[in-house]
Formats: structure tokens, C-alpha cells, sequence
């Protein structure tokens, strides 16, 4: 693996090295407008771009592979941040994954668009891309599944098949493949039950499945390593962003099924629709005459209420860990021509950008003991929000949430249970810490006093 990207990397330089004829090639890859290359990217060429952006910005980005795809194409992630490839305690992590659907292309060249763009800003000194970077690990994944995306490429002329390529290479739609963490957490809801971290001390079990792509046990790894905050799927086909929960509690086709953070949802979501003209126009025909998009308001849906998604990633993403994720429906077409790629990139810049700041709204801030020692996997409540989240390994946590008064507590079995009242506004997060005492502690203490107390009675009535 890293081999493959050292190859890729030197076969990019000596490219740059070369003669004219070649420059000249590589100045029409790569400086179009701004650096950006309004095309189709296939795999090779995906990876010449991903180094490109490396080779221009390398203090703040860093190219690496999560794994590979049926095929044994890498599943390629550029992170953008000033301290790239670490965690730094604090700093919340973000991440963009496109073509999870092989032939819906439009997100893989958005993310690629991106990642130029943002490395482009970075060095003109644009501020506010400056400060995003700089307080956030951004982690940009072009492409979950290469091997449809190059079965559907592979297609001639501009008009392609519907359904070519939009399954990985075994054909498994990998946004049908996740573990079905509703039925559980809807279980939950009646039952009594965990509402969050449904796989919680489950990799093997998930290497372990055979039902499961190698490219979907790759991204939940991935997901359970990395503490992620925010995320968002781009997809194509409708225009659109959907939020949880996707599948149904009933199990009907259409359902409007709210998770414990419906406000919070539908306000990033809005935070992405209402920058793109398109998705934010109250006047949009449907996409296709016979469409039905009557749940479509101000650009965004849940997404049970469009139609049910069971097994989906977003839904996953909520219920496996502490990341909030949207699927964002791009384009009507799902591998439009190439000419109109400029025209969706303008129509999403902004929003894409907007959508990676949400990441700093709600509460954050530190767990640790009365040393000041960290506290990994303290549980994160909101009074009348029935969702926890958990600390990471630097007793760090992010918890996002809807402009509002809220009482948060974080809970750690050993400690005394800290409650703190908290009025949060649409941004920038607030910043709660907690400091947790040890019951341990806690009774050495209240041991003391009283043998401070019977010794000093013990003197005044002469025992």
C-alpha cells in the first residue's frame, strides 16, 4: 500500500521533471482555472491529482489508504490540516466521501475540486480557509468504490446507463451493506437500551462477515478509529441534502422518522442546501416528471420520509460512533457530461465549505480527573436528547447541536457524575470542560474527615 503511493507520487514528480511536450500536457491536466481541472478523473489520473495537490501543498496535506477495493484499487484519502496525520487534541475531525455509488460521479470530482481549491486559498492567504484549516482535520475521500466508477467510465459516449457501475465489483450496492444499527436502536427506543456506539468493542466481528464489502469493513474501521464529528456522503440522481434517520421505524416505504437530533440535522443540512442555488430554489422541477420529492423543503428531506434506506452509511455513521452524517444528492444526471462539471462545482463551492464549518457549532471541550488527567470514553448527555456521545482518547469531545439552553452531563462509572447548564448560540461552539472526582477518592476523603471529626470529639469528651 504504501509502495503504491510512493510509485504514485514519484511517477507525479518525474512527470513534473520532464520535457516540454509533457509540461505541456500536465499544464492541461492540471491548470484549467485556479489549478482546478474541470474533468473526469479515472483512477490513475485520480491519484496524479491527489498528488498534485500534495506536491503544491505538502506542510498541510498527506495522501494515504484506508484499504482497497474488491478489485484492489486503494481507497485513496488526501487530510488537509496543518498538522496532518495526527490527532491533536481539541481539533475536531471532518470528512467528505464521494462515489460510493460508482456512477454517480459528480461527488468524486466536487471532492477532487476541493482539495485543490482549498490548497490554492490556503497559499493566497485567504483567511477564512486559514483558520478552517487550522482548527480542523479535514479527510477527503474521493472514492468508496473505484471499481464502479471505472465500469461506469468505461461506457462510450456522454449518455450512460443508469445502472452501470453503481455496485462495487460484487456487486453489493455498499449503500445497502452496513450493519442495520436501526432495527436495533428502534428496538432500543421501546426496550430500554444503548441509543449510540451500537458496535462498540466489534471489529472482529466485523472482519469477520462475510456479508460485509471489503470496502464497506474499511470505511467502518475507519470510522471507529478516527473520532469523527461531521460528515457528509455525496451522492446523484436528485438534488438534495438528506438527513436521519433513513429507514423507517414501521418499515413502510415513506415515513418521516425523526432521530434524537432531527433540529439539529435539518440546520446543517440547511447550512449546505441554502448556499446551493439550485437545491435551495422553492420553484425546482423534479428531476424526473413522475419524481416524488413532496418531502423536499428548503432544499433538504429526512430520509425516511423520501423513501426507506436500510443498511445506509449516514444512519450507520450516527449510530456507530459520535459522527453526524448527510447524504447529499448532487445532480439530477448521475454521470452528467463533462462540460457541465465547472457548472456544478460553482453551484456547491460554497456550500461545501459552509458545510465543513458546522463543525464548529454546539458544546466541546476536555473530560479529565481531578489531576488533570484525560478521561477516554466519558458519556456526553444532553437532557432530552436521547443520543450520547463519548470522549475520545484525550478526553476530547465535540457534541453538536441546535441553537438553544441545554443541560449536559458527562458520566463515567468510578466518578461522580458532573451536570453543567449551557446556553449555546448558532456558533462558535462553547467551550464546557468537565473535571470528574473518583468515588475512590471521594470516600478516602470523606474517611478522613471522619476520622478528623471522632478524633477532635474524641479530645474534647476526653475518650
Amino acid at each position: 500500500m504504501k509502495s503504491l503511493l510512493l510509485l504514485t507520487m514519484c511517477g507525479a514528480l518525474a512527470v513534473l521533471a520532464s520535457g516540454e511536450e509533457t509540461n505541456e500536457n500536465v499544464n492541461k491536466r492540471f491548470i484549467k482555472e485556479g489549478g482546478i481541472s474541470f474533468e473526469y478523473h479515472r483512477y490513475e489520473e485520480l491519484k496524479e491529482a491527489l498528488v498534485s495537490v500534495w506536491l503544491q501543498c505538502p506542510s498541510i496535506t498527506k495522501i494515504h489508504s484506508i484499504g482497497q477495493s474488491y478489485e484492489g484499487r486503494e481507497l485513496l484519502v488526501l487530510e488537509i490540516s496543518d498538522n496532518p496525520g495526527e490527532h491533536e487534541p481539541g481539533e475536531p475531525e471532518f470528512k467528505y466521501i464521494g462515489n460510493m455509488h460508482g456512477n454517480e460521479a459528480v461527488g468524486r470530482e466536487l471532492i477532487i475540486f476541493l482539495a485543490q481549491y482549498l490548497c490554492n486559498e490556503y497559499q493566497k492567504g485567504n483567511e477564512t480557509i486559514i483558520n478552517l484549516i487550522h482548527s480542523t482535520r479535514i479527510h477527503l475521500m474521493p472514492s468508496m468504490n473505484p471499481d464502479g466508477f471505472e465500469k461506469a467510465a468505461s461506457q462510450a459516449g456522454d449518455l450512460k446507463d443508469w445502472f452501470v457501475g453503481r455496485s462495487n465489483a460484487q456487486g453489493i450496492d455498499l449503500n445497502r451493506n452496513f450493519p442495520d444499527l436501526d432495527r436495533i436502536v428502534y428496538m432500543n427506543e421501546k426496550d430500554g437500551g444503548a441509543n449510540n456506539h451500537l458496535l462498540k468493542n466489534m471489529k472482529k466481528a466485523v472482519d469477520q462477515n462475510s456479508k460485509l464489502a471489503p470496502e464497506t469493513k474499511a470505511i467502518i474501521h475507519w470510522i471507529m478509529d478516527i473520532p469523527f464529528v461531521l460528515s457528509a456522503n455525496l451522492h446523484g440522481g436528485d438534488i438534495v441534502a438528506n438527513y436521519p434517520y433513513d429507514e423507517t421505524r414501521s418499515g413502510s416505504t415513506h415515513e418521516y422518522s425523526a432521530c434524537p437530533d432531527d433540529a439539529t440535522f435539518k440546520s446543517i443540512a440547511q447550512a449546505y442546501s441554502s448556499l446551493n442555488p439550485i437545491m435551495s430554489d422553492p420553484d425546482r422541477p423534479p428531476c424526473r416528471k413522475n419524481d416524488d420529492d413532496s418531502s423536499f423543503v428548503d432544499g433538504i428531506t429526512n430520509g425516511g420520509a423520501w423513501y426507506s434506506v436500510p443498511g445506509g452509511m449516514q444512519d450507520f455513521n450516527y449510530l456507530s460512533s459520535n459522527c453526524f452524517e448527510i447524504t447529499v444528492e448532487l445532480s439530477c444526471d448521475k454521470f452528467p457530461a463533462e462540460d457541465t462539471l465547472k457548472s456544478y462545482w460553482d453551484q456547491n463551492k460554497n456550500s461545501l465549505v459552509n458545510y465543513i464549518e458546522q463543525i464548529h457549532r454546539g458544546v466541546k471541550g476536555f473530560v479529565r480527573d481531578l489531576q488533570g488527567i484525560p478521561i477516554s470514553n466519558a458519556t456526553i448527555s444532553v437532557e432530552g436528547l436521547n443520543h450520547d456521545i463519548t470522549s475520545a482518547k484525550d478526553g476530547d469531545y465535540w457534541r453538536i447541536l441546535a441553537p438553544g439552553n441545554y443541560k449536559i452531563s458527562a458520566t463515567v462509572p468510578g466518578y461522580l457524575t458532573v451536570i453543567k447548564k449551557v446556553a449555546v448560540p448558532y456558533s462558535p461552539a462553547v467551550k464546557v470542560d468537565f473535571e470528574l472526582e473518583s468515588l475512590t477518592e471521594r470516600k478516602e476523603e470523606e474517611k478522613e474527615e471522619l476520622m478528623e471529626w471522632w478524633k477532635m470529639m474524641s479530645q474534647t469528651l476526653n475518650f
